[in-house]
């Protein structure tokens, strides 16, 4: 059972930066897509961005492109969100995630659970 762990939340200014790393435990994500979602109060669970299992692929919401970048080392099992340019609305729990396979995205069998970002204006 692969277990995730998020960490680096916090808060910060707008227009300010945080780094989300996400670390796997109990088995290897190598071959596994990996995503981050967000959810704030009140609010839908949204997608903000995925990476393929070697990084040939990446996808983003429209809300966040160009400001956020996702990565992953798989040497070290972990997953990384590097956001840029924090907006308040940005504000929320950020949970990591991980698929199958790239055509499964939407569709995570592991997620952990969450750290906060609250982005003050």
């Amino acid at each position: 059972q692969v277990q995730l762990v998020e960490s680096g939340g916090g808060l910060v200014q707008a227009g300010g930066s945080l780094r989300l790393s996400c670390a796997a435990s109990g088995g290897s994500l190598s071959t596994y897509t990996m995503g981050w979602f967000r959810q704030a109060p009140g609010k839908e669970r949204e997608f903000v961005a995925a990476i393929s299992w070697n990084g040939g692929n990446t996808e983003y919401a429209d809300s966040v492109k160009g400001r956020f970048t996702i990565s992953r080392d798989n040497a070290k099992n972990t997953g990384y969100l590097q956001m840029n340019s924090l907006k308040p609305d940005d504000a929320a729990v950020y949970y990591c995630a991980a698929a199958r396979a790239w055509r499964q995205r939407y569709e995570y069998v592991y997620r952990g659970q969450g750290t906060q970002v609250t982005v003050s204006s």
